[in-house]
């Protein structure tokens, strides 16, 4: 009883360590320009039985359990993030890469490996299908906070937010079609419809159901509003699974029905779930580096095949699926060279890997090798050069966006205020405005300003200046007024 008590002991202080580490490595990560995510892996790899030999770790079942909980939750925090009014002009063209984009990226790599990897076509187009999308996680993760053109920003994060599904009904179609002789096309392209169709009803109806749960059902503590949210993430997911729908899809169109309403304690919520979402990308990155064996995965045969997939994906696929789906699209040349480097690759085709291993392919294990080679480059590569190239093509905002952030008066209980926050830039049209001539919506009173991280008291003659950071009571029937009253510019005048 003792030494099962002291193992466990044992175990806890070792994740305790391990979140440490992965929290601190993220830090130097930015100074050393590579995506944090590899540095996730690279402890997991360190601590490996091929490493410090600290953990032995090589579960398929659950390696793949662990990716799909933590894709979840951060497809559900980034769907909470993104603004529909900014994706929506994008839509039809990031729905149109989330589609045709992979199909065209999977039927290059296909043709690809066919001929250099001597594999047949199937094979070649289950190998195609697992790396066919752009990774949520490492797209949320390395644009996040950076100062790159909103359209572009848009579409990278509405199609890799989307891709995901189209990606596993591919691994899961090609598996079957490898595995079982009796497996039809027509009932493959039914299969299709019902998964994306249904999965984007279901979260359309979860999300809409879970807005306004969370504004009409008024929970004991402010604390209870995050955990809520994030249970009609994972209700989205198996409901539809269970029903042989998109799980992930689901997940995605009902976080962004949240994230767009109007919802008690959205800071809160918001809040939680970016740390939440950090804590899975660091588990399942860290839990993925330990499922991969070093000694075998850099292998000569697996180096070669994984760098001429990766060079066919980087510079062939990818570009190809991208010039050829944005033919007749708004965008320019510069923006569409940007798109072709910018479709990353993570956590989604290393979890993708896993499934013909526990669907017993024959060559599963080289494939995931070949996989998790193509993640490290994409990721090393492609990862640690987008803001330098963003900077080179001229696609960064002269400006950089600052969000409107709303605090809730957690200290006057179930209350009907919210203190939002406003960052003031040179283009709003309230630069020189006294505070008695602003024509605020009722309910809402200026109760501080930030100016030069000095505080000021506002009385009715000060002047709002470029800069200034404004702290604003309002009630929440008001407060949609009211941001679109700052957010007027200089250009609407």
């Amino acid at each position: 009883m003792l030494h099962e008590i002291l193992e466990s002991n044992q175990f806890i202080l070792l994740m305790a360590l391990l979140l440490i580490i992965s929290v601190l490595v993220t830090k130097f990560s930015t100074r050393l320009g590579v995506p944090s995510l590899v540095l996730f892996i690279g402890v997991g790899m360190l601590v490996g039985s091929d490493g410090l030999n600290i953990i032995y770790f090589d579960n398929a079942t659950i390696a793949q359990l662990i990716g799909i909980i933590a894709l979840i939750i951060i497809l559900f925090e980034g769907g909470l993030q993104t603004q529909w009014a900014k994706i929506k002009p994008v839509l039809p063209s990031a729905l149109t890469m989330a589609t045709s984009g992979v199909l065209v990226t999977t039927g290059v790599v296909a043709a690809a490996s066919k001929y250099m990897l001597g594999i047949s076509w199937l094979e070649g187009l289950l190998l195609g299908s697992i790396v066919g999308s752009t990774d949520a996680a490492a797209v949320f993760a390395v644009l996040k906070d950076k100062n790159i053109k909103g359209k572009i920003k848009s579409t990278l994060e509405a199609e890799s937010g989307s891709n995901d599904p189209m990606a596993m009904f591919l691994t899961l179609s090609f598996i079957q079609l490898i595995t079982q002789d009796q497996a039809g096309i027509g009932s493959l392209i039914w299969s299709f419809f019902w998964q994306m169709g249904i999965g984007l009803l279901c979260g359309l109806i979860i999300g809409k159901a879970g807005s306004l749960s969370i504004n009409r059902i008024n929970l004991d503590s402010s604390g209870l509003y995050p955990l809520f949210g994030l249970a009609f993430a994972f209700s989205a997911y198996s409901i539809a699974a269970l029903i042989d729908a998109s799980g992930l899809l689901a997940v995605y169109v009902a976080a962004l029905i949240i994230g767009n309403s109007e919802l008690t304690y959205r800071h809160s919520i918001l809040r939680f779930n970016e740390g939440f979402a950090w804590m899975a990308q660091i588990v399942m990155f860290v839990i993925l580096g330990l499922f991969v064996f070093p000694a075998e995965l850099f292998q000569w045969n697996y180096l070669i095949n994984g760098l001429l997939v990766s060079v066919v994906l980087i510079f062939v696929a990818r570009p190809i699926a991208v010039f050829l789906n944005l033919m007749k699209s708004q965008y320019n040349l510069k923006e569409k060279i940007f798109l072709s480097w910018a479709g990353l690759r993570g956590a989604v085709p290393i979890v993708l890997s896993i499934f013909p291993m526990l669907a017993g392919v024959e060559g599963s294990q080289v494939m995931f090798n070949v996989v998790f080679f193509v993640v490290l480059t994409s990721t090393l590569i492609q990862g640690s050069t987008i803001i330098y190239l963003s900077s080179k093509l001229g696609l960064e905002n002269e400006i950089k966006e600052k969000p409107v952030h709303s605090l809730e008066l957690i200290s006057m209980g179930k209350t009907n205020v919210e203190m939002v926050e406003y960052d003031v830039t040179s283009k709003n049209k309230i630069i020189g405005e006294t505070l008695e001539s602003m024509t605020l919506p009722d309910n809402a009173l200026i109760n501080a300003i930030i100016r030069n991280n000095e505080i000021v008291t506002p009385n009715g003659q000060t002047v709002i200046k470029e800069n200034d950071t404004l702290y604003i009571l309002v009630s929440r029937k008001s407060k949609r007024k009211l941001i679109k009253l700052l957010e007027e510019d200089t250009d609407s005048a």
